[in-house]
């Protein structure tokens, strides 16, 4: 265990948006024996807080599901890829074609854009300081969008993922992390989270099986499955889980932490 590589939301991070004090040390424990730390989420780099006033964490980030490389520390981006305004608009337009009712958000590295009625009743808090408006008016030639968002309200995630994505696959990749909500999450064809990370840990010199990847949802299906040690959580998703070589308990039982408990124990580390 050379690198631990852990998404956020529904892995460590609850819908109470705390992480809690079990699996804050494990992560520290892990730091203090020398391990290489990487948080891999679809978060943008704006909602990487927790990271930082939780875990005290100001390393690298690989965020928007591998779109982003970022530096907490400097708060700045390392590397980045996106989709351009024409494939944008282009996806946009086969996926209204298959859902008329779909409305859609880009995330580019200056800011969100996203369209009237995208937020349903305005119930979202981290998005409340962004004034919709139609994505042809706002985005410019000169925007990568580095997530590519599209929401419906009928049917499941899964339902809209396996509709969409042989439709776009030539413009765009497609994934599913929002376990009750059927959004989807596309970006430039061929990255995704497991790309980026094995970028990163190769520019440290360490191989695919001296990392351990953590997980729960069909965004994390490539990580956990190009990890040596890739467990999905008990508690996500069915494909995740099937996708990973091993499972960790239930995020309520705060799954991350035992696992790591038990391999910082294998290498003679205690926890205090």
């Amino acid at each position: 265990m050379r690198l631990v590589a852990s998404d956020i939301d529904g892995t460590i991070l609850g819908r109470d948006g705390k992480i809690s004090e079990r699996t804050v040390r494990a992560f520290h424990a892990c730091r203090e024996a020398g391990v290489e730390l990487v948080f891999v989420t679809g978060r943008p780099p704006r909602w990487l807080h927790p990271l930082q006033d939780q875990l005290g964490h100001t390393g690298t980030v690989i965020c928007s599901n591998g779109a982003v490389v970022w530096d907490l520390e400097a708060d700045g981006v390392i590397s980045s890829r996106g989709l351009n305004l024409e494939a944008v608009l282009e996806t946009r337009r086969i996926i209204q074609g298959i859902r008329p009712s779909a409305l859609f958000a880009a995330e580019t590295l200056t800011g969100f854009h996203l369209e009237p009625g995208f937020i349903e009743n305005g119930s979202s808090e981290l998005l409340a300081e962004f004034t919709p408006a139609p994505l042809d008016s706002t985005l410019t030639a000169e925007d990568s969008v580095v997530k590519f968002l599209a929401v419906v309200r009928e049917g499941t995630a899964d339902e809209f993922l396996a509709e969409v994505t042989p439709a776009v696959a030539h413009l765009a990749s497609a994934t599913h992390s929002a376990p009750n909500v059927a959004l989807l999450e596309l970006s430039l064809p061929g990255v995704n989270k497991a790309v980026t990370l094995a970028e990163y840990a190769a520019a440290l010199g360490i191989d695919a099986g001296d990392v351990v990847a953590f997980g729960d949802m069909p965004n994390d299906i490539e990580m956990l499955r190009w990890a040596g040690q890739g467990y999905a959580m008990a508690s996500g998703h069915p494909e995740a889980i099937r996708a990973a070589g091993q499972q960790a308990p239930h995020f309520d039982d705060d799954g991350v932490a035992q696992i790591l408990e038990a391999k910082l124990a294998a290498l003679g580390v205690r926890l205090t």
